[in-house]
């Protein structure tokens, strides 16, 4: 995995048991990709703005562990596949002092236009990342 992150959890990230809201690991993944693009140079509002955006196609996720209110998450991303059109990233987030793996998924996006038509990636871009 090439990019690391830190999540610390909140009470408005839980469910009235005090352990994170399942959905909310989607949120988390989101803002891995956006910095990883980051650490590469790559805006994504930058990219929207040039036309160029990226649509989720699959979800697969896969819940290891219950986190809860006031741990702190490591977020790992990186890249599994990448061709013209489609990335595909994995993400492996680890409770900070256990080092257990809560969560574990890969997230497939599809490279489109502005109007949500698939299109090739900028060769560069698909370079660069991979």
């Amino acid at each position: 995995m090439n990019h690391t992150m830190e999540i610390k959890l909140y009470y408005e990230d839980t469910d009235c048991g005090g352990v994170v809201y399942y959905a909310n690991y989607l949120r988390y993944m989101e803002r891995g990709r956006t910095e990883y693009l980051a650490d590469y140079g790559y805006s994504v509002k930058k990219l929207m703005d040039e036309g160029t955006l990226f649509m989720v196609a699959r979800a697969e996720i896969d819940y290891r562990a219950p986190a809860r209110y006031g741990d702190t998450l490591v977020l790992e991303t990186g890249i599994a596949e990448c061709s013209r059109a489609i990335m595909m990233f994995e993400h492996r987030i680890k409770e900070k002092m256990s080092g257990r793996t809560v969560v574990e998924g890969k997230i497939k996006l599809v490279c489109t236009d502005a109007s949500g038509r698939p299109k090739r990636m900028p060769r560069e871009f698909a370079e660069k990342v991979k």
